[in-house]
């Protein structure tokens, strides 16, 4: 199974002003597998964010400047990497906050690095599902931009299956990889009802 990420390690960026504790989590996460890129400030972290990208971050909310709710709108609204924030305040305010921001979650300090793997390893699935999701869609705007027998077989799919666009536009791309044709033959074979292709069934993937 190919890695969801783009180098054999996720990078993880950490984002903590108390070098310190920047020290002890980047060490930790090392040693449980991780690849690491550190920064004392959001500035330097917005600095960091070159190609390629990190594939999570790890963000103190209170530093200098600028905040980590500043660096993670950020990150969120320029780069699109998702990110988690680490708080000394576990109430309902921090967490509203939070999730205003785009935090996938957060994590509360003072932290145990190996505790927190298990949080940190779950928000890089969630990370992975959501550029994959986003990849399909920037796809199905294309696809359906540049050809007009696409668009009618992805209607066609959403009538019979009961799926949105985005759904149905990922059944005939699966469909037409599992016979090796052309995503544009597929969908004119299927407007013209040609029986010997099977109709794309969401359940393939």
């Amino acid at each position: 199974m190919q890695s969801p990420w783009e180098h054999d390690m996720p990078r993880i960026l950490i984002a903590e002003d108390d070098r310190l504790a920047l020290y002890a989590v980047a060490t930790g996460l090392r040693q449980a597998g991780f690849e690491t890129v550190e920064a004392e400030s959001a500035e330097e972290a917005m600095t960091l964010c070159q190609e390629p990208l990190p594939d999570l971050a790890l963000l103190d909310i209170k530093m200098g400047k600028l905040s980590g709710l500043d660096l993670g709108q950020w990150l969120h609204s320029q780069v699109n990497v998702p990110f988690l924030f680490l708080t000394a305040y576990n109430d309902a305010k921090t967490v509203d906050r939070a999730v205003q921001a785009g935090a996938l979650g957060y994590l509360v300090k003072p932290l145990d690095v190996a505790q927190i793997i298990p949080s940190i390893r779950a928000a890089l699935e969630r990370a992975a599902e959501i550029k994959a999701l986003r990849q399909t869609e920037t796809q199905l705007c294309e696809a359906l931009q540049n050809s007009r027998e696409i668009s009618t077989a992805v209607g066609l799919i959403m009538a019979r299956q009961g799926l949105s666009a985005e759904a149905a536009f990922e059944s005939l791309r699966v469909c037409a990889r599992s016979n090796r044709v052309r995503i544009g033959e597929l969908a004119t074979r299927l407007i013209a009802g040609d029986p010997s292709v099977p109709f794309p069934d969401s359940s393939d993937h």
